[in-house]
């Protein structure tokens, strides 16, 4: 049986500008994306079901036995065991949220078939799981996930050892340390959630850490690093100064002083050294940020919401970001005071006014980025940002008025 992690049409919409440049099932919440999360309750690997412009990257796989799972639903044992009772035809949802389909041999291509074939036999799930619905639920169920997948990861494993005299620990038992990692001279409490350090990943001197906390394949915290709690520093990145809450997805730097709380960075982003966001709001109201599937601002429900950053973005030495920015993909920041809460992608400037960051300039940046990584921009990943570039037109006003 083939799983393939469907984008649900309007959670996509919702998880914008995140989900601008990979399916659902490729955000992380916890240690682990939740496509990687699938792929390790079932053994298996996964396939996805997302936006045209997106298969070419993340392969869409059929056999004769297809079973598609929504990409925005973090596995239970309880739920795949109720997903593998379904019988071909037969459709599994929560309310009217189809959470999965077994379609048989049947091989649809577009996320948007699959409820027109749940014609047929549904059932109601009892899933009373993690579903990420909204961009600020990432951070908000990242605590919950990372004890999850910690528990998940390590079962029947034994953690490297410390061994660094000058470390002091707090609820050893909750420390898990893969292969080639190093600590020295730091802070580690998981007294109050689990501390999870990838492969070949360090904690540099002075480096205060307390959990829940995973930190991917080799990222870095550097000297003096303060990592609060319910905190995922994704693999390949360099992080500095406070970060409380947060999750970075991958391959992205906030490498020096400066406070990043209740937020979500995506890929090849970096934060300029002393970039500063507010999470809350001066009179303590609810913090309401950019929504692109109602088309403006919606209600969060927290009073703690910080920055949203869609992949490739990047800001200035002292950038301030207000309560609730939503930034999106390949937006390079700069200057003083404080650039509006919208940022639409493809946006050169700051708070005296943006203009286009135009594709070539931008392909001549994430080159000589992604080759710091060993990596390369081919013409899948300029394809995606061109049809990215193509779609974010209506939000850059400024084209409209030239």
């Amino acid at each position: 049986m083939r799983i393939i992690l469907f984008d649900e049409p309007s959670i996509r919409q919702s998880l914008l500008p995140l989900t601008f440049t990979r399916p659902v099932a490729e955000i992380r919440v916890g240690i682990l994306t939740i496509a990687e999360k699938w792929q390790h309750y079932t053994g298996e690997a996964v396939s996805y079901l997302t936006q045209p412009y997106l298969q070419a990257k993340y392969k869409l796989q059929h056999t004769d036995s297809n079973l598609y799972v929504n990409g925005a639903v973090c596995p239970s044992e309880e739920l795949l065991s109720e997903i593998k009772a379904l019988q071909p035809g037969e459709a599994l949802y929560q309310n009217d949220l189809l959470l999965a389909l077994h379609a048989g041999s049947e091989q649809l291509l577009q996320p948007e078939e699959l409820a027109a074939y749940t014609s047929g036999k549904r059932s109601e799930s009892s899933f009373a799981g993690t579903i990420i619905r909204d961009v600020w639920e990432i951070f908000v169920n990242n605590g919950q996930q990372i004890r999850r997948d910690f528990s998940l990861i390590t079962k029947g494993r034994q953690s490297q050892p410390v061994n660094d005299k000058f470390t002091a620990v707090y609820g050893e038992e909750n420390i898990f340390i893969e292969e080639g990692a190093t600590i020295k001279a730091a802070i580690l409490n998981a007294e109050g959630g689990p501390i999870y350090i990838g492969r070949d990943a360090q904690v540099q001197e002075g480096a205060i850490i307390r959990g829940p906390f995973a930190l991917g394949e080799g990222s870095t915290v550097n000297m003096g690093g303060k990592m609060r709690g319910d905190t995922t520093i994704g693999p390949f990145s360099k992080v500095g100064g406070e970060i409380s809450n947060s999750v970075i997805f991958g391959y992205s730097n906030k490498g020096h002083e400066g406070f990043l709380g209740n937020s979500v960075l995506g890929e090849w982003c970096n934060l300029g050294a002393d970039t500063n966001t507010s999470n809350m709001k001066n009179n303590y109201a609810e913090v309401k940020i950019w929504n692109y599937a109602k088309g403006g601002f919606k209600g969060t429900g927290l009073q703690f919401c910080g920055l949203v950053m869609g992949d490739h973005s990047k800001c200035g030495i002292n950038t301030m970001f207000n309560t609730g920015t939503v930034v999106g993909v390949s937006a390079n920041i700069f200057g003083t005071g404080y650039p509006r809460n919208f940022v639409p992608s493809f946006s050169w400037g700051g708070a005296s006014g943006f203009e286009t960051y135009q594709l070539r300039k931008v392909y001549e940046v994430a080159e000589k980025v992604l080759e710091r990584r060993n990596k390369k921009l081919d013409d899948t990943e300029k394809a995606i940002l061109e049809e990215v570039f193509n779609q974010t037109k209506p939000y850059r006003v400024w084209d409209k008025k030239a």
